[in-house]
């Protein structure tokens, strides 16, 4: 499948970039540094272009001709609300652009920790990651509003590099936990989750999330 992928240089892109290139997908990157990226030279289906996610315009010229894009995107801290403008950007653009689909890379925030409650209104998150969570959150609703076809893709309450083991449990709304009450996955393994979305379709129009 031929891919546009937005903040491939981040610790959860870069991995999403391995994996759909693991796959033999031919993936389009959009980054501002281009040097960031200089070891993947040699890939002959790695295609790497400068562009902004906040122009609705930018993201109609890159995506035309692609049939996914996703999004890895992370503000910097005290720009949060960037998220929200490169959501409606995406959204246009995509939908200018004629790509089937929008695949997000999300926050956990929004998921249920318990009935009727949500991770970023428990005592135990962390006060500093609040305003990302809620920029998450209102990002979140303008996927969900859009006319586009979306999936959005909540990590759970931990994600780093680790190991690719492709064993994990998927759910939709709710935060997944394991027996020790830890809810984790390494980023390897997110970035599988992802490109199994990609290629068998399971939650259009709709949010999930992935751990151990």
């Amino acid at each position: 499948m031929k891919i546009v992928l937005y903040g491939a240089t981040g610790t959860i892109g870069r991995r999403i970039l391995e994996e759909a290139l693991r796959r033999e997908h031919e993936v389009t990157t959009v980054v501002r540094d281009r040097s960031r990226l200089h070891d993947l030279d040699s890939e002959q289906r790695l295609h790497i272009v400068t562009g902004d996610i906040l122009e609705p315009d930018s993201v109609t010229e890159t995506a035309s001709g692609h049939e996914v894009v996703v999004s890895a995107f992370g503000p910097k801290f005290g720009s949060e609300d960037e998220l929200s403008e490169a959501a409606r950007a995406l959204v246009e653009g995509v939908r200018r652009s004629g790509a089937s689909r929008l695949i997000v890379v999300g926050g956990a925030g929004t998921l249920e920790a318990s009935p009727g409650v949500v991770l970023m209104d428990t005592p135990e998150f962390p006060e500093e990651l609040r305003p990302l969570a809620r920029a998450h959150a209102e990002a979140y609703n303008i996927f969900r509003k859009s006319d586009v076809d979306w999936t959005y893709f909540s990590p759970p309450a931990v994600i780093e590099p680790g190991e690719r083991t492709g064993s994990f449990r998927i759910g939709t709304t709710r935060l997944i936990v394991d027996e020790l009450d830890n809810s984790r996955i390494s980023a390897e393994d997110y970035a599988v989750a992802l490109l199994d979305e990609i290629e068998d379709p399971q939650f259009l129009r709709e949010r999930f999330t992935a751990a151990y």
